[in-house]
């Protein structure tokens, strides 16, 4: 038996019972567990499970432009369509490149607020189910009194961004709805769709209203499939409350006014037919003389950072600032052509205030216009890129099915002899493979040189790195080979002009 009162005094100011537990069996916490599973202890032997959500960014005002909602009138104005921006709290290690933040594997269970409460109880499996029926304003003092608790008992557990030590919260909905329909670790089209890939069919990873799934009990925490991303019961089970207030949304922003609080993710009384990733509603934060607290509706932790955590940082912050929305200088005349600079210069000689004023106002809508497009962009060099290394796959397969075919016909059919006598049906099916390679060379050349053409190698380079942390993230680092082959021959191309099909094609051919 292991105690958990090392610091009695400091347990007991938080309100923490001194008492001896064993430490949980991983059945009744993380009853599916996976190698890169990030764990955090709890207070009673206890321990809860998180997940990486990686974004593949690494500069600390650097954001991962996404689409949430889904389009259509009926429920537009809670889902409509939006631009969303996200960004990791953490720094990845080693191979990880880029940033992420942490969202709990599981809803938190009762036995896991019981700890957290300091109601060290012995663990058994009724324990695994979602901690509902507690307010918003329960919530955040679970969080609180975790957070204090870690930070006094475990701090060498938290992950640190910059020095500084994470703290887990309720998820924003930008971060929730990101992790819930797969992250990364789907394709675009993927993401998009009204719920994240299920395989094997509704029922085996969502629990609904119905006799069929849910039956209108709440059920136990991790016994369906997971989503892409290694998270349980993201749709469906216990509605999950959000950190921020609930906003209408109004077509492409969210109205002015902020109620109650937001709940994503349907429950255990969620009709089969409304289940989807972009459902949400709003729950006030009070029902009558009392908090409010839904028998439906529990919640899930994030793990995240600070964002201003030193001077050092603030630095970076700020000069990074400085640069957003710049036009580059031209590189071969050396003279620059930076129209906000010209402003700036502009605006130096004006006495008047009210016209510096607009001038200021002018400089700021032409950098954000600037940066706009310069996400654009960057998200056109991405796609392209993953088109590339497609392509490049698409010229090893189809190359080396021709040279076998090239080799069955020399070998059956060489020097016009009549060993088979289906050569002439061989050199049709020969002729017509390599038609269709020769399309897919030429394909695979009009990207390069149509990319050498648009875009500067200074623009695309950064590129890479973000799709093949986009492409480790999907499971498919099997195409940075063809990806890194699709760059050296843009990079061949734009040093010496030459489109060079055939050496394209081999060097597609020697990636394994």
């Amino acid at each position: 038996m292991k105690s958990n009162c090392l610091a009695g005094l400091v347990l007991a100011t938080l309100g923490y019972a001194c008492t001896a537990q064993a430490s949980w069996d991983e059945k009744y916490w993380n009853p599916k567990p996976l190698p890169d599973d990030v764990i955090l202890p709890l207070p009673c032997e206890g321990a809860m499970a998180f997940r990486k959500v990686a974004i593949p960014l690494n500069k600390p005002l650097e954001d991962y432009n996404v689409t949430l909602g889904q389009e259509g009138d009926e429920w537009g104005y809670l889902e409509q369509s939006r631009q969303e921006h996200i960004a990791g709290s953490f720094a990845g290690e080693g191979k990880e490149k880029g940033r992420y933040y942490l969202i709990a594997k599981y809803e938190l269970s009762d036995l896991q607020a019981h700890a957290i409460n300091g109601e060290c109880a012995a663990p058994d499996m009724k324990g695994r189910l979602p901690k509902v029926s507690v307010g918003w304003m329960g919530a955040m003092e679970l969080a609180n009194k975790y957070n204090l608790w870690l930070r006094k008992e475990k701090p060498e557990a938290l992950p640190k961004d910059d020095g500084q030590p994470g703290f887990v919260r309720l998820p924003t909905e930008t971060e929730w709805e990101f992790a819930a329909r797969g992250g990364l670790a789907v394709s675009p089209s993927e993401f998009r769709d009204q719920r994240f890939p299920m395989p094997e069919g509704l029922n085996g990873y969502v629990w609904f209203a119905g006799a069929q799934s849910a039956n209108g009990k709440l059920q136990l925490s991790g016994l369906l499939k997971p989503n892409p991303l290694g998270l349980y019961d993201m749709l469906g089970n216990a509605a999950e409350m959000m950190f921020e207030p609930f906003r209408l949304n109004k077509l492409d922003r969210q109205h002015g006014k902020a109620g109650g609080y937001v709940v994503r993710g349907g429950s255990f009384l969620t009709p089969q037919g409304d289940i989807r990733t972009s459902l949400r509603g709003e729950e006030p934060y009070y029902a009558g003389k009392d908090e409010n607290a839904n028998k439906t509706i529990g919640m899930r932790f994030v793990l995240v950072s600070p964002t201003l955590t030193s001077r050092d940082r603030i630095k970076e912050i700020e000069k990074e600032w400085q640069s957003l929305g710049s036009e580059k200088k031209n590189a071969a005349q050396k003279t620059p052509t930076d129209s906000l600079q010209n402003l700036n210069a502009i605006s130096e000689k004006v006495q008047d205030d009210g016209l510096k004023k607009q001038l200021e106002q002018l400089r700021s809508e032409l950098r954000a216009n600037n940066q706009l497009r310069d996400e654009q962009r960057d998200q056109a060099v991405r796609t392209s890129l993953q088109l590339g290394a497609f392509l490049c796959t698409k010229m090893k397969d189809d190359g080396e099915f021709y040279d076998r075919l090239t080799q069955l016909y020399e070998k059956t059919c060489a020097a016009g002899s009549a060993v088979d006598a289906n050569c002439s049906r061989r050199q049709e099916q020969l002729d017509q493979h390599k038609k269709a390679l020769d399309f897919i060379t030429s394909y695979y050349a009009d990207t390069v040189v149509d990319m050498g053409t648009t875009y500067s190698k200074e623009i695309i380079a950064p590129q890479i790195t973000v799709v093949q942390q986009q492409l480790a993230a999907r499971g498919k680092t099997n195409l940075n080979g063809y990806l890194n082959t699709w760059w050296d021959n843009l990079q061949g191309y734009l040093k010496n002009g030459k489109v060079t099909r055939d050496a394209w094609l081999a060097a597609c051919k020697q990636n394994n």
